[in-house]
């Protein structure tokens, strides 16, 4: 069923400017690195976020007025191509993080981000799970025990918690549901040894959920709310927080790096209803909402008032996501193709 359609959304650039869009450090992110020296890599740097958190950092760097080599590594075999990087002024190196050899001749850095890791398409696989959430972060906390690392993590170490809750904090005892956040545990664990034994800065980013004009979890409910798809609240509340947002807090949260190991929580603010999304993107699209299911009592929720104490609230509110968003997808633009399935209580993707 159709509705009266409202005032049509609008992008905030031109179409072949997003990732630059993505990728503009804010003031903060300029005066946190204004002071480095050494090298930063970038470790998987090709799947959905690497690419802005390069060019930010490259960016940051330049406006700054410091001459520090940014390199981006991967396989870049998945979504970004080493010309996506290079274009923009960032170095890139391609190497299978699995291969010890192609590790080990890997430059020294006085930063490491590392974004490497697997989940979907692995319900079925979990050798292919331990090799890279487990074994793969095992070898790059050795072989960097002398750099700060920034490693990702997820959200979903937490348990299910109530929605009526503000999530799990970092005070929360993890329970992952799952193998893919089993795994990701294990990648926690492997950076959490390596920082104790090396005396390794190390922060453990905590991510729950990134989204951006072609994947999350805005774009999944956005996708079936304009093709009249069938939305399964179940799993009925999120938390998200815009991609730029949360590149620049990966950034600075290198500041609180340290020995033992610290996890932190990024994401928004607010606890979202997915059913509530879905009507604010009905009313966007003109289009009803088809609902199935209601709402469990738990989901995994994040509560990240350490992060925004630490470096300041996500910028950008929702509204603006949800019109960007739908802008996007009303200009035809492409996803990654890659629904998150927020959906899942099971942990199996």
């Amino acid at each position: 069923m159709a509705l009266s359609s409202p005032e049509k959304p609008v992008l905030p650039c031109a179409p072949e400017n997003i990732d630059a869009f993505l990728s503009e450090p804010f003031a903060a992110t300029i005066n946190f690195v204004a002071n480095w020296t050494g090298r930063v890599l970038v470790l998987g740097a090709g799947g959905k976020m690497g690419l802005h958190l390069c060019r930010m950092l490259k960016s940051a760097l330049v406006a700054a007025h410091k001459q520090v080599e940014v390199i981006a590594v991967s396989r870049f075999t998945t979504l970004r191509d080493r010309s996506a990087f290079e274009d923009a002024g960032v170095k890139t190196i391609a190497c299978d993080l699995t291969d010890p050899m192609q590790l080990g001749r890997l430059p020294d850095a006085e930063v490491v981000y590392f974004l490497a890791g697997l989940k979907f398409g692995t319900a079925a696989a979990p050798e292919l799970l331990h090799t890279m959430n487990v074994l793969v972060p095992r070898m790059v906390a050795e072989r960097f025990q002398r750099s700060r690392i920034v490693a990702f993590s997820t959200g979903c170490v937490y348990p299910f918690v109530a929605t009526s809750s503000r999530g799990a904090d970092e005070t929360t005892l993890v329970a992952p549901v799952g193998e893919y956040a089993v795994s990701c545990l294990g990648r926690e664990s492997e950076f959490a040894a390596g920082s104790v034994r090396f005396g390794t800065p190390v922060v453990l980013i905590r991510l729950n959920y990134s989204v951006e004009f072609r994947y999350g979890v805005l774009v999944d409910i956005a996708t079936k709310v304009r093709d009249g798809e069938v939305i399964d609240v179940t799993m009925g509340h999120v938390n998200v927080i815009w991609q730029r947002d949360a590149v620049d807090q990966i950034i600075r949260s290198l500041s609180v790096a340290a020995s033992p190991a610290v996890p932190l929580n990024i994401t928004g603010a607010e606890v979202l209803s997915i059913r509530h999304l879905a009507e604010d993107f009905g009313r966007l699209f003109g289009r009803t909402p088809q609902f199935r299911g209601a709402e469990a009592p738990t989901a995994w929720l994040n509560d990240a008032r350490k992060s925004h104490r630490l470096l300041g609230a996500p910028a950008t509110p929702l509204s603006d996501m949800e019109a960007w968003i739908v802008a996007w997808l009303q200009s035809n633009g492409g996803t990654w193709g890659k629904p998150t399935g927020f959906e899942k209580r099971d942990g199996k993707y």
